[in-house]
């Protein structure tokens, strides 16, 4: 016994619909990614051994800014370079992620006007193999995405150079 012509029809307008969708969410997840790896080139930390000393290798994004992947605390997180900013300022719900405790409050003034953020200390920041204890940060309920501002109180504590699109960070000597 064969089906009616219009159930197989039917049947074949939903394969052609399902095959669209999932095009489409290939798609869609191929180019978020696409997307994300040229907002941070450096996701897989690159490091060598340079004269006996680990070094971090970083790439320059599209945008002209140094982001890439590390640790705070020993939890996955984004950084953001950031040699203007005098501390490492954390977004306020990445901080309650983190479990980092809030201190005194302390008035910033940020490109966006004057801030009132909390102190706090981070155990540990790890960028690749390069690690800083003990780091003097503040947590900033006026950051609105999930990226950690590498600022000047972790910069100071290593050495970096910059040619052409390449930033290297290695622990001072």
């Amino acid at each position: 016994m064969s089906e009616p012509p219009h159930d197989t029809q039917r049947l074949g307008k939903a394969m052609i619909v399902a095959a669209w969708i999932v095009a489409l969410l290939l798609l869609t997840l191929f180019f978020n990614d696409r997307l994300e790896r040229q907002r941070n080139p450096n996701q897989n930390v690159y490091s060598r051994v340079e004269n006996g000393v680990s070094e971090v290798v970083l790439k320059r994004n599209r945008y002209g800014h140094y982001v890439t992947s590390g640790s705070v605390n020993g939890v996955p997180v984004v950084f953001l370079l950031d040699t203007g900013a005098s501390d490492v300022a954390i977004p306020a719900a990445l901080a309650d992620r983190l479990g980092l405790k809030r201190g005194r409050a302390v008035q910033y003034q940020t490109a966006n006007g004057r801030v009132t953020a909390w102190r706090t200390t981070l155990d540990s920041l790890a960028i690749g193999p390069l690690e800083v204890r003990d780091v003097p940060a503040s947590i900033n309920p006026g950051m609105g995405d999930m990226e950690i501002l590498l600022g000047m109180s972790v910069l100071k504590q290593v050495s970096f150079s910059q040619r052409g699109d390449t930033l290297i960070l290695r622990p001072h000597d």
